[in-house]
């Protein structure tokens, strides 16, 4: 496996930006929008497609930014509600539902938040965790962690 940088990690929370973006706020008025996620609800089996795929990139950015067990749990709450709501949306007389909730309950939106911020919470490390312990540095580490209010967890970046 490639060795992660904190470049990857920059890269990773700038292309969930993207998608917080695109999903629930093309549109914004006032503290409601609407983006492709809303958009596409009116076209049946395209939107489900487009939320569950969407859903499932954010999960796979999470997965690759070593996103904490709480940080996915979040996630996985908020784009099932997403993906329910959506998938109401293909039953027929049901189908007004996914693009009236899509505008009051953004869950890309939600979930790709709280990847955000469980990155932004983390001490990452561009090392192993052994060599990190061998080399003494671990405590350096979480003594930084520990002093900044802001940080939750240490990650090593090439374990």
């Amino acid at each position: 496996m490639a060795k992660r940088t904190i470049g990857d990690i920059e890269k990773i929370w700038a292309n969930v930006e993207g998608v917080k973006k695109l999903s629930d706020r093309v549109i914004g008025i006032g503290p409601f929008g609407i983006g492709m996620d809303g958009l596409l609800t009116w076209v049946p089996i395209v939107g489900t497609a487009y939320t569950v795929g969407a859903a499932g990139w954010l999960l796979v950015q999470a997965g690759r930014a070593k996103a904490s067990p709480g940080a996915v749990v979040r996630m996985l709450s908020y784009l099932g509600i997403e993906s329910l709501v959506t998938a109401v949306g293909e039953v027929p007389f049901l189908d007004f539902v996914p693009s009236v909730a899509d505008v009051l309950f953004p869950g890309h939106l939600l979930a790709a938040r709280a990847l955000q911020q469980d990155i932004e919470s983390t001490h990452w490390v561009e090392a192993s965790a052994r060599d990190a312990r061998t080399s003494g540095a671990h405590e350096r580490h979480v003594a930084e962690m520990r002093r900044n209010p802001k940080l939750k967890r240490v990650v090593y970046l090439h374990d």
